[in-house]
């Protein structure tokens, strides 16, 4: 528990359903759908498309999404992957001989989107209402207009030159160029009657059809090889989640092509040194976890590709034997040297969410654009701006990631879930593009290792390797700093704070549950 003699947020309690998320209007919406019957699918699904909407940078009906779904409280664990595929006509070569690249604002960067193909198979598989229905908040505050929060005003004006590429972008997404202020009514009618179509007609009328035409139409004035035929064959697909036993709780994971097997690998190295014992603020801590990232993240980069295109050694990589043979690379007093940086320093933007509902039916979803706004391309009359996922891919011929047409690229966007005995006890995630896995590792270990109630775990400093260094919050002491220099990273402060979390703790014994929402957004935890 907190102390209340100082700044901070208290965990939220409740007994029947609960939604957290980096939005309060979004988890507002996910409430409203569960009190009027609605289970947590139908609520995950309303919230994201409020986000879609009122964090337009971070997520839309442009990108992708991954979940994960514990019926009942159970621990046997349902996981889909909603990743879009590149174009089947794009290749290396042709790539190459266009003189193309994976640039954030490149037409080749984008995948075909994911998420409306994946909301729409989890609502008719597991939900109990209506696409039209749970979209019904989303199209009010897009037609009516949303005040813009603190967070997102901050980040919407850093992405104007983003957005400036495009003057379809800059018609749909700011006022004559500027992005809207904080706490500034804005409207998006256009993505009103996109969502307005799809919730009449279904995920078809996206995928084919006059939405579809519009956004292949741009692609294809923008040099893309997209076609109508690519956006027809979407198709998400349900997966076996990966998993790894972390003092003595399992800890559940999106496979490849996602990056939660680099957060289970992260445990797994850590679980093979004494960090429980160690100072949670402290240097040692800290030097232990990034070190530990940069070797999972190092195996990552080489190995998490579309298990379609050649085999990811899952097995191996979660193996005991892989995690000790890392771990005993740490040095607990020295960086180490002969490792390459992580290839995704940068921050990215993403939304995550988590519903729990009265049945305990718990749902952890992760919806994203990539980078802020994506590509920073937009249709224009479906009003769609499209992710960039494709950045994702590497160039290197002979690389199991390497760019490839009808592929996935390796993705950052991961769900998690903590199953303790046989049920479901957490749905979490942490945002922050190539930050969510070291997010997920320091989450799990806050609670675990130093006994920290949910908020607290997402409320403690985080800190990121990237480059030759390491990017810390500002929350990191100066005794910490000191420790991590003189062992040898580089300490630079971290421009933006690293990603936002949420996570619900379900006390099956108490019928109750507890939510946190990280304080590094403007979300809330909100339950009744």
């Amino acid at each position: 528990m907190r102390d209340f003699h100082l700044p901070g947020r208290s965990t939220v309690h409740s007994v029947n359903g609960m939604c957290a998320t980096s939005q309060p209007l979004a988890a507002e919406a996910a409430v409203s759908i569960m009190r009027a019957g609605g289970n947590a699918v139908d609520a995950a699904i309303a919230a994201s498309a409020v986000l879609c909407v009122v964090e337009p940078y971070n997520t839309g009906i442009g990108g992708d999404c991954f979940a994960l779904l514990s019926k009942g409280g159970g621990g046997d664990i349902i996981g889909l992957n909603g990743s879009g595929r590149s174009p089947k006509a794009l290749s290396l070569e042709k790539l190459k001989s266009a003189g193309g690249d994976l640039g954030l604002n490149s037409v080749h960067a984008v995948t075909v989107p994911g998420a409306v193909d994946a909301w729409a198979r989890l609502l008719a598989d597991h939900g109990t209402m209506e696409l039209g229905r749970v979209f019904e908040p989303a199209i009010r505050l897009a037609e009516e207009g949303f005040a813009v929060a603190p967070r997102i005003g901050t980040e919407w004006h850093f992405l104007e030159g983003h957005l400036a590429h495009d003057a379809d972008a800059v018609a749909q997404f700011t006022k004559d160029g500027k992005a809207p202020g904080v706490g500034e009514k804005f409207r998006l009618p256009v993505l009103a009657e996109t969502l307005r179509i799809i919730g009449a007609k279904g995920r078809d009328a996206f995928y084919e059809g006059p939405l579809a035409d519009d956004m292949v139409e741009k692609l294809r004035r923008m040099g893309g090889f997209h076609t109508a035929e690519d956006f027809a064959a979407t198709k998400c697909n349900y997966v076996e989640p990966i998993r790894t036993r972390y003092r003595g709780r399992e800890i559940c994971e999106i496979p490849p092509n996602g990056q939660g097997i680099t957060a289970l690998l992260m445990l797994n190295i850590l679980s093979c040194t004494e960090v429980d014992g160690l100072d949670p603020h402290g240097a040692a801590r800290f030097h232990y976890e990034m070190e530990a990232a940069r070797l999972a993240y190092d195996m990552r980069d080489r190995y998490v590709a579309d298990p379609d295109f050649g085999e990811v050694p899952v097995a191996r990589l979660l193996s005991r034997e892989t995690a000790e043979e890392l771990a005993a690379r740490i040095d607990p007093d020295r960086r180490i040297d002969d490792l390459g940086t992580v290839r995704d320093p940068l921050n990215r933007d993403t939304v995550y969410l988590t519903v729990v509902d009265k049945d305990r039916n718990a749902v952890s979803f992760i919806n994203s654009l990539f980078f802020g706004f994506g590509s920073g391309i937009c249709a224009p009359k479906s009003g769609v701006m499209f992710q960039n996922r494709g950045s994702g891919f590497v160039m290197e011929e002979g690389h199991l990631n390497c760019v490839a047409g009808g592929k996935r690229p390796l993705h950052t966007i991961i769900p998690a879930m903590l199953v303790e005995k046989g049920r479901a006890v957490m749905p979490f995630g942490v945002m922050g593009g190539a930050y969510q896995a070291v997010g997920h590792a320091h989450v799990v270990t806050n609670m675990l290792d130093y006994g920290m109630d949910v908020q607290q775990a997402l409320d403690s400093t985080r800190a990121f390797p990237a480059g030759k260094g390491v990017e810390v919050e500002h929350g990191l002491s100066a005794e910490a700093r000191d420790g991590l220099a003189a062992r040898g990273h580089e300490v630079k402060d971290a421009f933006l704070p690293h990603g936002g979390g949420q996570a619900i703790v379900i006390d099956h014994e108490r019928g109750t549950l507890a939510g946190g929402s990280d304080p590094r957004k403007d979300g809330a935890a909100i339950g009744y």
